[in-house]
């Protein structure tokens, strides 16, 4: 089957829209029509083939900011010019080493800035070719086999075969939160079926201006990837997300649909510059990949009303998109505001216990999905997919329930739990209420061992700059929100930010390290 491929998707939108504006790069200061992204494309993915000798299920990676030629690698890619293994930007040594070698990855294009980190483990990784992507060619600083675009000039602009549904595309390596990272091997079918669940939950058109500022190595920039190409639309891209310039963008370019992480959205409402007209151009808004504080979220809502807010809750393995909550349901407001919303076309959900027997309505269990877009498997790690895909459903790993009208509550990662005194207690439950406290900037919660409990609550404080507030105050101030046994038994002061991942995700591992050293689990 042939229908579910990105030939079918992008080369008419290249014909209908050729003389539009595709992706300005402020990064680069460039703007490319529809025509010019296609041709570059089409030479890029025969450069991949006939100059580097990659067939179109060997994989090429990309460390790189943001940029409009992160954008036409992922399309060479989806064209048939190999499997894209887009690289976290924040990996270290030790972990861009295995998913290097994991991947089997020859061939890695790299910005300037990030050449001599991978020049450091080509060897150990065994990477045979490195293209400089941006500029750095002419002074010769940035080590690399090969210049970006004179490999683009070497390619010949002629459409490839057409891939099968079932052919890989993707190998998008999950951060973890415990070992080294495995990666998640995605096929054409499963990118065309989330591209139809952005345009049918979205509904993107040609009068769309998407600000892409989530790194496009995470599942979170598919609307990026893929929607706005489709739909006609401009997408601008900043190199990474920095609050001062993103209101600058937000200002000259007057994008209208954009995605942020919520610790995103409270650095960009915290900048001295901010101010909430520089909300104004918006009309849809999404946020996700982590929980939202309600703090933020009201905030969000009080300074620009005007604009459709969209939750979006997924995971790599499902190729992003899983439920999502709509504007209609964030003016209905009250409870629902705290759901993930309900599953998109085609997905199925289901709460089920450790046995894997569906729980009642309203009871915790951990998510289960079902759905084509899930990925192909965990790249050769074949006990591990059977495991994540047991008695037929995609074990999340996420601690939820569903209530009467199919919306989605989620209440933690089942490893963020908290088992104390024989109760368990969801850390993002601990997080809101800790959050209301107006002194209050960025929270974690964490389980720390305890001699009588087991495993006590703990909480990680970052105060808004200027304000104060005591262990005791914050520790009281969770009484009536919550029940007693989950109110923080002590609170950790930090001047500095939360450790964030590079997807803007706060790094509770690296939080829980200095309580649990010493000891042979990180349970207790």
């Amino acid at each position: 089957m042939k229908e579910l491929v990105w030939h079918r998707q992008l080369l008419p939108a290249v014909d209908r829209f050729a003389d539009r504006p595709f992706v300005t790069d402020t990064g680069a200061g460039t703007t490319t029509s529809y025509a010019e992204h296609g041709s570059r494309v089409l030479r890029l993915t025969n450069a991949l083939n006939k100059e580097l000798g990659l067939a179109r299920e060997d994989r090429f990676a990309v460390l790189s900011l943001n940029s409009g030629r992160f954008e036409e690698l992922y399309h060479a890619g989806l064209m048939g010019g190999g499997v894209v293994n887009p690289l976290n930007l924040r990996f270290a040594p030790r972990e861009l080493t295995h998913v290097l070698a994991d991947s089997a990855t020859k061939v890695v294009f790299v910005d300037a800035l990030f050449a001599p980190v991978i020049d450091a483990v080509r060897e150990a990784a065994g990477v045979r070719t490195v293209v400089l992507m941006g500029d750095g060619t002419g002074s010769g600083t940035a080590p690399h086999d090969v210049s970006y675009e004179d490999l683009i000039a070497a390619g010949e602009e002629v459409v490839p075969a057409e891939p099968e549904e079932e052919d890989a595309v993707m190998l998008m390596y999950t951060g973890g939160t415990t070992g080294l990272p495995k990666g998640v091997l995605l096929t054409q079918r499963s990118m065309m079926l989330t591209l139809y669940h952005l345009q049918m939950t979205f509904r993107l058109d040609a009068e769309e201006v998407f600000l892409a500022q989530v790194p496009m190595f995470h599942a979170a920039s598919m609307g990026a990837i893929l929607g706005s190409p489709v739909s006609g639309g401009q997408l601008v891209t900043v190199p990474f997300f920095d609050p001062g310039t993103v209101l600058k963008v937000l200002k000259s370019h007057r994008p209208s649909n954009t995605i942020m992480v919520p610790t995103m959205i409270s650095m960009l409402m915290a900048h001295e510059d901010y101010a909430p007209d520089a909300l104004s151009s918006l009309q849809r808004f999404t946020y996700g990949a982590s929980p939202m504080p309600a703090p933020v979220l009201e905030r969000l809502r009080q300074d620009a009303p005007h604009i459709g807010l969209f939750q979006g809750y997924g995971m790599t393995e499902s190729a992003a998109l899983v439920c999502v909550l709509n504007p209609e349901d964030h003016e209905r407001g009250g409870e629902l505001l705290k759901s993930a919303g309900r599953p998109v076309p085609g997905t199925i959900l289901s709460i089920q216990d450790e046995t894997g027997t569906e729980v009642p309505l309203g009871e915790v269990g951990e998510v289960c999905v079902r759905g084509g877009q899930y990925m192909q498997e965990y790249w050769r790690r074949p006990e591990e997919t059977a495991e994540a895909f047991r008695d037929g459903w995609y074990h999340s790993g996420d601690a939820g329930y569903l209530d009467k009208d199919g919306y989605l509550y989620l209440v933690d990662r089942t490893k963020d739990m908290i088992v104390t005194g024989g109760e368990n207690v969801y850390s993002t439950e601990v997080e809101q209420a800790v959050a209301t406290h107006p002194a209050v900037a960025q929270v974690a919660v964490i389980g720390v061992p305890d001699d009588t409990w087991g495993e006590a609550v703990r909480a990680i404080v970052v105060l808004v700059p200027g304000q104060t507030a005591t262990e005791q105050e914050l520790i009281e101030h969770c009484h009536g929100l919550i029940a007693g046994y989950k109110i923080p038994k002590g609170v950790t002061f930090r001047e500095e930010p939360l450790p964030l991942s590079g997807a803007m995700k706060v790094l509770k591992r690296e939080l829980r390290a200095p309580y649990w050293e010493g000891r042979d689990r990180a349970v207790n």
